[in-house]
């Protein structure tokens, strides 16, 4: 019979759910069981596909083609397994699939409800990525932040299932215990609330991993235990490190694993961590550099900077430069500083490398393509990926076959050189102003 482990967050989002999830994933396979997670998205979206990058990341893709949160990636790269569209879900799948059940009657003339009805159908889903991963234990991060109205009937669902299988069932509440400036000491009330919240729907819990700038040191960590009803040793340490790939050590070190499966009443089967601590050894002694830049338009956000836009293409960078033991060094460019000033271009010359990353829509097209003549004309090695080859496609055209309004059909439908086209599937679907696509769907053919 399979394990459950909810991981929820408190206090704020961004706090590490996902890489807390990866990590203790990791841990529990390296003591010999077998592990898969799920993502739920409390959001309407059907898929993470529009969603906007810069509010909610980077859309990661299964292999079976879902269009996912881009923690299904963390899981993938900590666990070194195919996460499928099953482990996935949305606020909008689980309506869609109660309404479709209610229309097809398969409620046998029962009044649908919100509860129980979609908790119910967020259990099956759970239970069914469960078994079709024949899984010893399932991870499922609930996003967002306890105490928010959007998760609450997630949380309701992950109650029921603690009701159904007491022993099988455990909360992991990932919280952040802040150190203010000006007062210089750890503060636990946030957390303290985040934990009675958690209470208020039902469910009290297991472990707390504590998020901090530093470590939690004992006299809050007994503060915590007595204030939450917990043991002192599910308290967890979990302040910032250097690399999200030395977190499962840092679990591994409070013996985080063994807690789990001695409450839900299993043994460890063997040690196995040797990979794993031979990529921190790889990431923490290369000293070599290389340096590549980053040029695209989602970074910017308010006066803050937005990586998760595009976190596969920087995850891939810093493992293919592991790979040959060297350290990567990565510059966010905005294309539509290009744009305004075009002198600016010559800064291309500083890097070992330019890769120009997915996105679609007008905005900062042109830099990308002012961006790419710069590095062919000088010698500079290019990675276009999807968006990127696109303007790559249309530079060539431009600069070297003459055709001097090549374009894609996304950003000028009239050019009279088209050089990309959107896929005859995708136009239909826009003529017809289908739901599902939207304006989305150039997108979604432009990078897949």
């Amino acid at each position: 019979m399979a394990r459950y482990i909810f991981v929820v967050g408190g206090v704020m989002s961004g706090v590490g759910k996902g890489t807390t999830t990866a990590s203790i994933g990791l841990l529990l396979k390296s003591k010999g069981y077998t592990v898969t997670a799920v993502k739920i998205d409390p959001y309407i979206n059907l898929d993470a596909g529009t969603m906007n990058p810069t509010e909610h990341g980077e859309v990661f893709v299964t292999v079976d083609g879902d269009e996912t949160d881009q923690d299904l990636g963390n899981y993938e790269r900590f666990l070194d397994i195919n996460i499928l569209s099953d482990n996935y879900m949305t606020t909008g799948r689980v309506y869609q699939s109660v309404i479709d059940r209610e229309r097809n009657l398969e409620y046998k003339g029962k009044c649908v409800e919100v509860v129980p009805h979609v908790p119910e159908e967020i259990i099956r889903r759970i239970e069914r990525a469960g078994k079709k991963a024949k899984a010893d234990f399932v991870l499922i991060e609930i996003g967002g932040t306890v105490g928010e109205y959007q998760n609450i009937l997630f949380l309701e669902a992950a109650r029921m299932m603690k009701l159904r299988r007491p022993k099988n069932v455990l909360f992991v509440l990932v919280s952040y215990l802040p150190v203010p400036a000006k007062i210089g000491e750890m503060k636990t009330k946030p957390t303290q609330y985040a934990v009675r919240t958690l209470n208020s729907a039902g469910i009290q819990p297991d472990l707390v991993v504590c998020r901090s700038d530093v470590p939690i040191d004992v006299p809050r960590k007994q503060k915590l235990a007595i204030f939450c009803n917990m043991a002192p040793e599910d308290i967890i340490a979990a302040q910032d490190v250097s690399s999200v790939y030395e977190v499962p050590l840092l679990l591994e070190s409070q013996h985080i694993a063994e807690r789990i499966l001695k409450k839900v009443g299993l043994r460890v089967k063997k040690q196995d961590l040797q990979e794993w601590r031979a990529l921190f050894n790889t990431i923490q002694n290369a000293t070599r550099e290389v340096n590549i830049a980053v040029v695209g338009k989602y970074f910017s956000t308010g006066n803050f900077v937005l990586s998760d836009s595009y976190i596969s293409v920087i995850e891939a960078l810093k493992h293919g430069s592991w790979a040959h033991k060297v350290k990567p060094v990565l510059h966010w460019l905005n294309s539509e500083d290009y744009e305004k000033e075009p002198a600016q271009l010559k800064e291309l010359s500083k890097y070992d490398g330019v890769v120009i990353p997915g996105g679609f829509g007008t905005r900062g097209v042109e830099g990308k393509i002012m961006a790419v003549q710069y590095v062919r004309e000088h010698g500079i090695p290019y990675f276009g990926l999807c968006y990127g080859l696109q303007m790559a496609v249309i530079e060539f055209a431009r600069h070297l076959c003459g055709l001097k309004d090549a374009n894609t059909a996304e950003v000028n439908p009239k050019t009279s050189n088209p050089v990309v086209h959107i896929l005859p599937e995708q136009k239909k679907n826009l003529a017809h102003k289908n739901q599902e696509f939207g304006a989305q769907g150039i997108w979604r053919a432009g990078n897949f």
